[in-house]
């Protein structure tokens, strides 16, 4: 049986502090300390060609709740997130940590009107996790959203909410600065959105064009991926002739201090690779593949 890490002194309760960076790592986040400061914005166009092909043959039995796009996305991120963990690294009190586990969180609306509220699904993977069973939890937490029961984190909120504003606002504020050190209640940002290895959001289901989304100073998030709508792009093969394709845009939004260009630039092409060969995510999400 695999022994778990002892915790050191400097970890966190949700990372482990990297002691032994490259100098250019370690300076950085201390004369760059602040996360929206330090956003790279990488944006790729992906053909849905193979991936409708993939959806048709998993939803070939009709299953209640059907394999979609989103589920597709969701999975490629995780997966990439564990074959480069560079990327599931957070930075935080001016210190670079590696997070202790990958994530992912998304909002729901409840239903599709101006004053419906949004409900927040956070999900913890396992290394032994493929796309049927992250599909499984989506469906889950679909259905515990859209119900009455409100999630943790908008439980939290409304618990300041109901307070005086002033007594609300110095607890905010106190809260803030003890979880800067990682030091804040772990009730309070449990469930918290910007406390995963990565936000998606499907603003293609409300046909919303792709674009670029911000990462956020609270929290430890280092990645957003955006999803766009899906629309018909003309390809363009080696004579020029032109043939419409359907397709989507990712925007994603990166905290470039996490590593260099190059480990970026492989990363994403391992996102294109998945996305291009969906049936890859079928296997274990810690299990390598090559691209």
């Amino acid at each position: 049986m695999e022994k778990k890490e002892k915790r050191r002194f400097g970890d966190r309760r949700d990372g482990k502090l990297l002691r032994n960076l490259d100098s250019m790592h370690f300076i950085m986040p201390i004369i760059y300390p602040n996360r929206c400061d330090n956003e790279a914005y990488l944006s790729e166009r992906i053909d849905l060609e193979n991936i409708n092909a993939y959806l048709a043959k998993k939803n070939a039995d009709n299953p209640d709740f059907k394999y979609k796009l989103f589920h597709v996305i969701l999975t490629t991120m995780v997966k990439t997130l564990y074959l480069r963990p560079k990327m599931n690294r957070f930075i935080a009190n001016s210190n670079m940590y590696q997070r202790n586990e990958v994530t992912a969180a998304f909002t729901i609306k409840k239903t599709f009107e101006d004053e419906s509220e949004e409900a927040l699904a956070f999900i913890h993977t396992k290394p032994t996790d493929t796309i049927d069973t992250i599909r499984d939890f989506i469906r889950d937490q679909v259905t515990s959203c859209r119900s009455d029961k409100a999630d943790a984190a908008t439980d939290n909120m409304d618990f300041f909410n109901k307070m005086p504003r002033f007594l609300s606002k110095a607890i905010v504020r106190l809260v803030m600065k003890l979880e800067k050190r990682g030091k804040a209640p772990k009730s309070l940002n449990e469930g918290d959105p910007y406390y995963s290895s990565c936000v998606l959001s499907n603003i293609g289901s409300i046909k919303l064009k792709c674009g670029y989304h911000h990462l956020t100073n609270w929290g430890t998030t280092s990645l957003f991926c955006l999803i766009g709508e899906k629309k018909m792009t003309p390809r363009f093969d080696e004579n020029g002739n032109a043939e419409m394709r359907e397709t989507v845009d990712l925007g994603l939004t990166i905290d470039e201090r996490l590593a260099d260009g190059y480990y970026y630039s492989k990363t994403l092409r391992l996102v294109k690779h998945l996305l291009q060969n969906p049936e890859l995510l079928e296997l274990p999400l810690e299990e390598p593949v090559e691209y």
